[in-house]
């Protein structure tokens, strides 16, 4: 039995988060410069069983596509390549990271950690995640 994994893929630095073994909960793992995610994702993988990739798919409000989208599908064919048994889904993450900014803003910590962008990356894919998992688990 595996986890899932979310990316919260952003042009410089890309977010990540995991499930718990039961996929009922999000926990964030890390965020880091986007370059680094597939060599990454690798290692991670190798000693860890990944059942699925989720990734964020960014619409405008009027459901049309984000320019960072192209930079995504390319991005998702170097790790179809890279991790070819790992089938990778896409998910709506529309307004994840002006959650992710609130949640931050709200949990009471500092204006310096407030401020850091890789830690509103990797609350943005555990708020991806676990948004998913809601839908998957009819919660």
């Amino acid at each position: 039995m595996g986890i899932f994994l979310a990316l919260d893929y952003g042009e410089k630095r890309t977010g990540l988060a995991v499930t718990d073994i039961n996929k009922m909960i999000a926990s964030g793992l890390a965020a880091m410069s986007t370059i680094e995610v597939i060599p990454y994702l690798i290692k991670y993988c190798e000693k860890n069983f990944i059942e699925k990739i989720i990734i964020g798919y960014p619409k405008k409000y009027n459901n049309i596509e984000s320019q960072v989208e192209i930079k995504i599908k390319d991005f998702i064919k170097k790790l179809n390549l890279s991790l070819p048994k790992i089938p990778i889904v896409r998910y709506d993450e529309r307004f994840t990271s002006k959650i992710a900014s609130n949640a931050i803003l709200e949990s009471g910590v500092g204006k310096r950690k407030r401020q850091d962008k890789l830690l509103v990356d990797k609350v943005s894919a555990t708020i991806l995640l676990q948004s998913y998992l809601s839908t998957q688990n009819n919660i």
